[in-house]
């Protein structure tokens, strides 16, 4: 790629500090305006989308975290984080469509080290948990000054993106497990059994109306995009509902622990402040440990979040900004250490589910002359989505109301069997669109029903064996996560990004690679690049679009969350 004439290469300009940060800020005085002034019946149902696809998953890893934080972290905490973060995103944030809540791989980390905590260090849980998001917060404000955008996320390849998936659907599908156990241990044998009818039912339902906008003629097509859309609020409301009726209302029930008001889950601590300055300051030194680990897996999962929910498919005229956002990201997860609540960020599959939510048909005119010299205009369209802040904030709103006590009261009617279902749904629907699954489906097709490979690659053999490594590396962190050294994962998954660049190009071929693997921040993969090319370069179209921009060609798109 050739640079614009007049400047510098971006690999030269890579680490100017404070680069990406002013551009970041242009950006945001350009687009800031316009984000609210769209407003509209879409981005009213969007909002109340992300509403229930957000919040209710949620509360799942908050009976998680209730249980393995022994109520240092619950329901009041997690509702709390993703109210407040979200209102602040919406209100501050460069790219609005990146939603932000507590995520599955962030509860496997806050476990691990809550178990450290209380079994090997003999300290306590929230103080050092709020010194590890400090030192996590100024490790943030580096990665984006020193334009950590550039020289990281241009060499990640859906190799790491399509594992980091796969892993969330794992966690997933475990924690409905543990819920059901946790159910098993505590109630009467007939309420564990109605526990795994309400989480199957749960899930078979959700998937069963999310289908709804394939059943026409059947319906009218706005009842079914209501029930396509809420088909995940839809099943759970129905299954919230059921244990009340008839003889199921005698069965002893696991719900969701809440609060009665607006204070902490646990008794030990009256307001939503922690007292981090009392721990030692060994202790206090020992925390940039775990707080580089939280820098990582955060700002992997948000850059990754927030690549998907703007690719190309989606028609997305508006720049972000990379690097004000993580600036942001940092501010929000020490404000949320010093509260002694969980911090959010970036969230899989939700953000994507946001743009695709807004997502709408846009028709241009466009005027051409014949032959003869006779005008006509001619009709075309793009798909794109309404580029704003209101569904963003309307939702973190609502999510945030419900710290209040009766909106808390509400919550706590729900079984835990619904958000094993849950768990379930939210697995399903990630693992539906991870191509790993696709090529699974590969490996146990009769090799003559498999579809034609491209020229350079004689069989099929190193597409099988590069989707064994993907899923036996899945396998291996997900292992890790539950063992002492789980709070490394994060340093696992980037690990792997050096690995696909270096060792795998020695065992697989560059036309098998490039069939399977591409750039996750960019088109293109990297065995298009030449040989004597080592460092990609950027210009900085390749990191925000214009805003006076239109369409654009989407045929061109990253893989990462593509349906196959």
């Amino acid at each position: 790629m050739d640079s614009k004439v007049g400047e510098t290469p971006a690999d030269k300009r890579i680490l100017q500090p404070f680069r990406l940060l002013r551009q970041d800020l242009r950006h945001l005085r350009q687009r800031y305006i316009s984000d609210w002034t769209v407003f509209n019946q879409l981005i009213v149902a969007s909002a109340v989308f992300v509403f229930f696809s957000n919040l209710l998953p949620g509360l799942t890893f908050a009976n998680d975290l209730y249980v393995s934080t022994d109520s240092n972290w619950g329901t009041i905490e997690v509702i709390f984080s993703t109210g407040l973060c979200g209102v602040i995103f919406s209100l501050a944030s460069a790219q609005p469509l990146t939603i932000l809540g507590v995520t599955g791989p962030f509860c496997i980390l806050a476990e691990n080290l809550y178990s450290l905590c209380q079994s090997s260090f003999g300290i306590p849980f929230l103080p050092f948990m709020a010194w590890s998001l400090i030192h996590a917060a100024w490790m943030h404000y580096l990665l984006a000054i020193f334009n950590a955008h550039d020289w990281t996320m241009i060499y990640v390849t859906t190799f790491t993106t399509e594992i980091f998936s796969l892993l969330n659907s794992v966690i997933y599908f475990h924690k409905a497990i543990q819920e059901l156990q946790r159910v098993h241990d505590q109630t009467s044998f007939a309420s564990f059994l109605y526990s795994i009818i309400g989480t199957i039912g749960t899930l078979l339902v959700a998937i069963f109306l999310s289908t709804a906008e394939r059943w026409k003629p059947l319906f009218h097509r706005y009842i079914r995009m209501g029930l396509s859309e809420y088909a995940a609020a839809i099943s759970i409301i129905i299954f919230i509902g059921l244990p009340h009726a008839g003889e199921l209302a005698t069965l002893d029930r696991d719900t969701l622990p809440v609060s009665s008001s607006f204070r902490p889950t646990s008794p030990d601590r009256s307001t939503f402040f922690v007292e981090f300055w009392h721990l030692q300051l060994g202790w206090i030194f020992a925390a940039i440990i775990p707080g580089c680990i939280i820098t990582i897996l955060f700002f992997f999962d948000h850059e990754i979040s927030s690549i998907i929910c703007t690719e190309e498919r989606f028609g997305i005229r508006k720049p972000g900004g990379p690097a004000w956002d993580i600036i942001l990201l940092g501010t929000t997860t020490a404000m949320c250490g010093i509260l002694g609540i969980p911090p959010a960020n970036g969230l899989l599959p939700q953000a994507p589910l946001h743009s695709q939510s807004l997502l709408h048909r846009e028709t241009k005119t466009t005027g051409s002359s014949d032959i003869n010299g006779e005008e006509k205009s001619e009709a075309g369209g793009c798909d794109t989505v309404y580029e704003q802040r209101w569904s963003h904030f309307l939702h973190a709103g609502g999510i945030l109301c419900f710290v209040s006590p009766p909106f808390m009261h509400v919550l706590g009617l729900t079984p835990t069997s619904v958000l094993a279902g849950l768990f379930l749904y939210m697995g399903e629907q990630s693992l539906s669109v991870n191509p790993i699954l696709f090529r699974v489906f590969q490996l146990l097709t009769p090799p003559s029903e498999l579809p034609k490979l491209p020229e350079g690659i004689a069989s099929y053999l190193p597409i099988h064996l590069y989707t064994i490594v993907q899923v036996l590396v899945t396998a291996g962190i997900f292992v890790v996560t539950l063992t002492k050294a789980g709070p490394a994962f994060p340093v696992l998954i980037m690990a792997l990004v050096p690995l696909r660049l270096t060792l795998m190009r020695r065992v697989w071929s560059r036309a098998a690679l490039r069939f399977v693997d591409q750039w996750a921040c960019r088109n293109g993969a990297p065995e298009d690049m030449n040989e004597e090319e080592s460092v990609p370069q950027l210009q900085d179209d390749d990191i925000a679009r214009d805003i006076e921009g239109g369409c654009g060609d989407q045929t061109a798109s990253t893989s990462i969350g593509k349906e196959g």
